[in-house]
């Protein structure tokens, strides 16, 4: 495994697994899976509804707390000082740890300044050995990196090869800030798995594109978090270290950048106005289950 120095030194696995709609019910058994592959980097979010099921894989394995790096986000919900606050120590409990290695904020909306306090505050009670973002374009990730008192370590965004963030990333340099893929295949949009240009380079190494694309983000020093609920997939995704691209795979790769999302745009108003409505509806859900419970 590589590692990469995050901007307070602490140490962090450059490849991880990620439970991004992995569900709540195969949940423990794919993060079981990963680690028995030899993954030490987990990445989970208060919105993906399965942290618990990556606390009670981690606490089956055996593996030293010390030996992984756990990954969390906080969800708009629970925005603002004081409910951003419990929310983690919410999540701490469903992962049955004392502490989480990195705790992100989920979205660029609503009272993120008040939420990224209560992660400060955390990092400093040691409950949290990292902090950062997640979907905080270059302009919001600027903002937050200079008039916060810890400035952000990671930066976890939609990067993939038809996608590329150069621009981010160039800030986030200068930042000190690592960038991190929630996306590092873009979920095989824009049929990404049978790329000419990435099968072709595949076949030089007797590799996938899948593993092309993986050896492409650890080369430009970005942390990717793949998922898959299939071991012999999590196997492949993990055997990415005994080969390097050439310099012409690489410039080939970076001619396939369509500067643009392959999902949709944080600031879109109308993709605005969709997370307000979600975060409404889910409030609701949330509101009504705890009344059924208080009954």
């Amino acid at each position: 495994m590589e590692y990469i120095t995050l901007n307070n030194g602490v140490k962090m696995p450059i490849l991880g697994y990620g439970v991004y709609q992995v569900p709540a019910d195969e949940c423990e058994r794919c993060v079981s899976d990963a680690l028995s592959v030899g993954y030490r980097s987990i990445d989970t979010a208060q919105s993906y509804f399965n942290e618990e099921g990556v606390g009670r894989a981690v606490a089956k394995s055996g593996i030293a707390r010390k030996d992984l790096f756990l990954t969390s986000k906080v969800w708009v919900e629970f925005y603002g000082y004081e409910e951003a606050k419990k929310s983690v120590l919410t999540s701490l409990e469903k992962l049955q740890t004392d502490y989480v290695d990195l705790m992100l904020l989920h979205q660029p909306f609503a009272d993120y300044y008040g939420a990224y306090r209560a992660l400060e505050d955390l990092y400093d009670e040691g409950k949290i050995r990292a902090i950062g973002i997640s979907n905080f374009y270059a302009d919001r990730m600027v903002d937050i990196a200079s008039f916060c008192r810890i400035k952000p370590m990671v930066n976890q965004m939609e990067t993939h090869p038809f996608n590329q963030q150069t621009e981010l990333k160039k800030w986030a340099e200068k930042y000190h800030i690592q960038l991190e893929a929630w996306a590092p295949f873009g979920e095989g949009r824009g049929d990404m798995f049978t790329n000419p240009a990435l099968t072709e380079i595949g076949k030089k190494y007797g590799k996938t594109a899948a593993q092309v694309i993986l050896r492409w983000h650890i080369q430009n020093g970005v942390v990717v978090i793949p998922k898959s609920t299939h071991k012999e997939r999590m196997e492949e995704n993990f055997n990415v270290f005994d080969f390097a691209l050439s310099e012409e795979d690489i410039q080939k790769i970076s001619g396939l950048d369509k500067q643009t999302s392959s999902f949709f745009s944080h600031q879109d108003p109308n993709m605005v106005e969709w997370f307000v409505k979600m975060v409404e509806e889910r409030k609701h859900q949330h509101d009504a289950a705890k009344e059924k419970k208080n009954w």
